[in-house]
């Protein structure tokens, strides 16, 4: 597992495929704030809150300079779906085979509900303008989280 991404480091950039099929690269948001999230699956309670919570405050994030972008390991039929049903507008990425997931370490062994299992690690950056980790959140709540960081946006 790669080391746990800290305040500073640079962001791996990627390109995965989004729900529609085409390419999305990282480095093309350079110039704006980024809030790049991980979950472990799409339409599952704990992501759908979580990705519910992120559209409800897309508006206020847009315009403080912030875009918003999830990752998981589900196939793009699915993310379409997903984004079809709690109407989500903002880009939802494909990482089938978690590659970068594993590039920023949110996905690994996790405990849950007291076992110890191997999986998505629910995980959330702010990256820069400049592409440099700015806040690394690892093993988040779904509920609450998206409040939690506009307040620490000061939204």
């Amino acid at each position: 597992m790669t080391d746990r991404l800290e305040p500073g480091d640079e962001a791996p950039d990627f390109t995965l495929t989004d729900a529609d099929g085409e390419p999305f690269t990282l480095s093309s948001l350079r110039g704006a704030k980024v809030l790049l999230y991980f979950y472990p699956a799409a339409m599952t309670p704990g992501c759908t809150k979580e990705s519910v919570d992120f559209e409800q405050s897309l508006a206020e994030l847009e315009a403080a300079g912030v875009k918003v972008v999830g990752v998981s390991p589900d196939a793009p039929a699915k993310l379409v779906k997903f984004r079809e049903r709690d109407k989500l507008t903002f880009p939802l990425l494909s990482d089938p085979e978690r590659a970068v997931l594993q590039a920023y370490a949110a996905y690994g062994e996790k405990k849950l509900y007291g076992k110890v299992t191997v999986g998505v690690i629910r995980s959330t950056f702010l990256i820069d303008e400049e592409g440099r980790i700015e806040k690394a959140y690892y093993n988040v709540r779904a509920t609450g989280h998206v409040a939690r960081l506009r307040k620490e946006l000061g939204l």
